[in-house]
Parts: structure tokens; C-alpha cells; sequence
């Protein structure tokens, strides 16, 4: 499948579009310094990433709706405090600049977390990024605690990314998010990239909490880690806590390819099949973000 394909064959589902929770756009002075992550990644992860869509925001925001993509979460995460107020201002301008995009927000562990978040929420946002291994934090911390139980309380899915993949980060693992959704086990997560690599924790969790969702983002793709040969039956264990994601446009292949892997998935196992793609691309994502 080439991107060219991707319309009709959603199109072919008797789907309106796809919803993509896990895309990434930021202030263009931040994105450059991620992309210049990915241009050292010889060194960074120990194989080339040659970003896919380097392009000015106006030309991926014009790829997207190409695709078919009707609705999208449009992610930015701080490394460093002082950055999440920031880039929620950015990030509420860039969404009412352009409809397609779900109000996203994010936050770190630091000073005045809880007003600025309320703020964000108050304003509308529908998804929330949380990146505990670039971010560096744990997210057992006392300073989020109060954030982890507004986002309870709202409803407000989540994506977080907390597990080892790609890098091994300070907090990283599942069993330490384990622990915050101990302390509050009506968050609405969404596992970025299926938990990678920890898949069979991922779904455990899954299976234990009634509002935690896995995204597909670059899962099962031609490029780092592989899936174990059972994930379909993983999937089929809970079809409808599956969400599309795919990290564009940090990827290093065509947003094609995650939409073909996905139907790879669904027709390996019977118990999938066309109603997974639809749940997966478009039912499913939709019914998180609300609408």
C-alpha cells in the first residue's frame, strides 16, 4: 500500500476518514531540534531515521487530509520544565487554526502543573500527551498526583509513553505506570506504542483496567523492533481498546505502511477482521476523543 492508496481503502471500509490520536506538531523551533534527534540517530538508537515528511506545517497539515485523515491529536511534549504552558498556548492556536485537529495539551512535574492544566481542560482540550522517557520524570510524583486525578475526573484520554521503547529511560516500564493507575484506576491511558516492547504487559493492563487503550504507533512496521508472531491474538483479546496512532511525521516510511500493517493484523486472525479496521481507524478513536 502507497499513501496514494490510503483514501480508498478507507473509503472501501464504508468509513468517513481516519483518526490518528498519536500525530506530532509543535512550534517549528522545537520540531527542528527533533528532527535533528532523528538526523543523529546512528548514534541516538543505533540506526538511521530519516524523517519521512520533513515539510513546512501547512504541507503536513495538506498530507493528512490527503491520507483521509478527518481528525487528529496533534501532540507536543516538554523536556525540561517551563515548556508545557507554552506549548499549550501553541498547540490551542494551532488546533484553531486548523479544524481537523483535536485540542491537544500536555504537562510536567513542576510548579503551578495543576492551574495550567486545569486551564487546558477548561479550554476544551480532548487528549493529553505525557512522555515520561523524554521528559525524564517520574510519574509516580507527588507533583502530579493532583494532575493524575483531575485527568481521572475529567476523562480526558491520556497517551503516554512509558514504555522502554525505543530507549530504556530512568522511569520507564509499564510496572512503574502500574502504579499510578493503582492510585487512580479510572484514567483514561492510552499506551503510545503498544507499551513497546513490553506487548504482553501492555494488554495485562489492558485487561485490568477498564479505561486503558493501546495505540498502534509504528507497531508491527518494517523498522526497529518486531512483534511476537501472537499479537493478533493479543488484539483480538480486547478489539475494541485499540486505537490508530502513528507518530507522523517523525516516521522514517509512508504513513501507508502503519495503515497496512494494521490490515495485516486484522486478517490473520478471524476473530478481526473488517470490523477491527474500522474500530481501529475511525470508531474507536473517535469514541475517545468525543465526538
Amino acid at each position: 500500500m502507497r499513501d496514494s492508496d490510503v483514501r480508498s481503502f478507507v473509503t472501501g471500509l464504508g468509513l468517513p476518514g481516519i483518526v490518528d490520536i498519536h500525530v506530532h506538531f509543535m512550534p517549528d523551533a522545537v520540531l527542528r531540534k527533533v528532527w535533528a534527534y532523528f538526523d543523529n540517530a546512528r548514534v541516538n538508537y543505533g540506526l538511521d531515521w530519516p524523517v519521512q515528511y520533513r515539510f513546512d506545517e501547512e504541507e503536513r497539515v495538506r498530507l493528512l487530509r490527503s491520507f483521509g485523515v478527518i481528525r487528529y491529536a496533534p501532540l507536543a511534549y516538554p523536556h525540561r520544565p517551563g515548556m508545557a504552558e507554552w506549548l499549550n498556548e501553541w498547540t490551542r492556536d494551532f488546533a484553531g487554526r486548523n479544524a481537523d485537529a483535536v485540542l491537544a495539551a500536555t504537562f510536567f512535574p513542576e510548579p503551578g502543573v495543576g492551574t495550567y492544566l486545569a486551564e487546558a481542560l477548561d479550554a476544551g482540550a480532548r487528549c493529553v500527551k505525557a512522555h515520561v522517557q523524554i521528559g525524564g520524570y517520574d510519574p509516580r510524583t507527588s507533583e502530579l498526583d493532583g494532575a493524575w486525578g483531575m485527568l481521572a475526573e475529567a476523562g480526558v484520554p491520556v497517551v503516554v509513553h512509558c514504555g522502554h521503547g525505543p530507549l530504556r529511560g530512568a522511569f520507564t516500564g509499564l510496572d512503574i505506570f502500574d502504579e499510578v493507575l493503582r492510585r487512580h484506576p479510572n484514567l483514561a491511558i492510552v499506551l503510545a506504542h503498544a507499551g513497546m516492547p513490553d506487548f504482553d504487559v501492555a494488554f495485562d493492563l489492558v485487561s485490568r483496567y477498564r479505561n486503558v487503550y493501546v495505540d498502534t504507533t509504528m507497531v508491527g512496521v518494517d523498522f526497529g523492533a518486531p512483534v511476537p508472531e501472537h499479537f493478533p491474538a493479543l488484539l483480538a483479546r480486547h478489539p475494541d481498546r485499540v486505537v490508530l496512532g502513528t507518530d507522523f511525521p517523525n516516521i522514517p516510511y509512508e504513513y501507508a505502511h502503519q495503515i497496512e500493517v494494521i490490515a495485516e493484523w486484522a486478517a490473520r486472525d478471524e476473530r478481526l477482521g473488517p470490523e477491527f479496521l474500522r474500530a481501529v481507524l475511525h470508531d474507536t478513536p473517535a469514541k475517545l476523543l468525543g465526538f
